[in-house]
């Protein structure tokens, strides 16, 4: 289809989808909105496919078969924006399930495990054939892990910019995460506030249709978010994250050993870690919040991962996708308030400092500060 085509098809439907969508009543228009413009859409990329032997930039410079060709009869360039879906779904699970990792490192799961491994070896621990201690000389005999604490945190440099490992020279380091991350979550949490006090001001059928909450907004923080998370996690980050997952798995079913518990008076695995960290590590991390960040930030990392975000997506239907995770946001949020050196911490717009309970001074000095 030529440029001339293309400009008359615009006009053409532009007066039908207005002479339709004034014929439907007001209550029904909605249904009929989103599928005009999708339909629109197919057909001006079907009408944009160039004819057999035929190039639109030859036909520009005059070296196609017709010769030098009008600008009118030039076939349409239909560009496809499709920046935002040129992503590895991948890298980005593999991210949201190093970030489930990262914050178990942070409770000091992976460090209560190698004091374990100490007093096992220097016969400091009370039990001799229980699972537990079977576990431990298993995991002393063989050395089960391939990539070690230091490679995870320079993991955590590469793909949140947490922790400080050394960064090797030239790799792409997400810098903005944290900011990103606390961004999205914010604005996830501000979408369906707005939507409950929309909720509650509704009074007639005319405000039905009104927009309470910016869904743009919510779509560009998880692009931006995805994008960043994309570019920083390629390499070994797959691998690493998949070797450390099993072995937290195997880890805590090790913490959670009957032999394990009676050995330190524990009734659960979480009062090891606990117990542990005290006695040998200088005292015990934020274990509630730092648990809940982990499944929280996962759940809501994976849905960004698989997420469209698609622009000018119905917002009813949007509503009802972003119910998946509207409670781990408000969670993760609540959890990470509570954490110790949330003050003071960069990475949060204005908003989102005051939100904090940061003050506005701070907040706005928290947006010349990169993470």
């Amino acid at each position: 289809m030529n440029i001339q085509d293309t400009e008359a098809l615009q006009r053409l439907w532009d007066r039908f989808s207005r002479e339709q969508m004034a014929a439907i009543p007001p209550e029904e228009r909605r249904a009929f909105e989103q599928q005009f413009q999708e339909r629109f859409s197919e057909l001006l990329q079907s009408g944009a496919a160039e004819p057999k032997g035929s190039d639109g930039f030859v036909d520009l410079l005059g070296f196609g078969a017709k010769g030098a060709v009008p600008f009118e009869d030039m076939t349409y360039p239909h560009l496809k924006p499709d920046f935002d879906d040129d992503i590895v779904p991948t890298q980005v699970h593999a991210a949201a399930d190093l970030y489930f990792i990262n914050r178990y490192e942070e409770a000091k799961v992976f460090r209560v495990v190698e004091v374990l491994l100490r007093l096992f070896q220097a016969g400091r621990m009370r039990g001799t054939r229980g699972p537990g201690m079977n576990q431990l000389y298993r995991l002393q005999k063989w050395n089960v892990l391939r990539y070690t604490a230091r490679d995870r945190q320079i993991a955590y440099g590469r793909a949140f910019n947490y922790g400080n490992g050394p960064m090797p020279p030239g790799a792409v380091v997400n810098r903005n995460f944290h900011r990103q991350f606390v961004t999205f979550l914010t604005s996830v949490a501000q979408y369906f506030r707005d939507l409950q006090v929309g909720e509650v001001i509704r009074s007639g059928g005319s405000l039905e249709h009104r927009a309470f909450a910016s869904v743009a907004t919510v779509q560009r923080h998880g692009l931006d978010l995805r994008y960043a998370l994309d570019r920083s996690t390629y390499g070994n980050i797959y691998a690493l994250t998949m070797e450390t997952a099993n072995y937290l798995k195997q880890v805590m079913t090790l913490l959670d050993a009957p032999d394990i518990k009676k050995a330190f008076d524990a009734n659960t695995k979480w009062n090891v870690v606990e117990i542990v960290s005290q006695r040998y590590l200088g005292g015990m991390a934020d274990i509630s919040q730092q648990a809940k960040m982990a499944e929280s930030g996962r759940h809501v990392l994976k849905f960004v991962a698989d997420q469209e975000f698609k622009t000018g997506t119905d917002p009813l239907l949007f509503q009802s996708e972003m119910r998946a995770i509207g409670q781990h946001a408000e969670a993760w949020l609540a959890a990470y308030r509570t954490t110790r050196g949330t003050r003071g911490r960069a990475g949060a717009p204005r908003d989102v400092g005051e939100m904090f309970g940061l003050g506005r001074h701070r907040a706005d000095a928290m947006e010349l500060v990169d993470i």
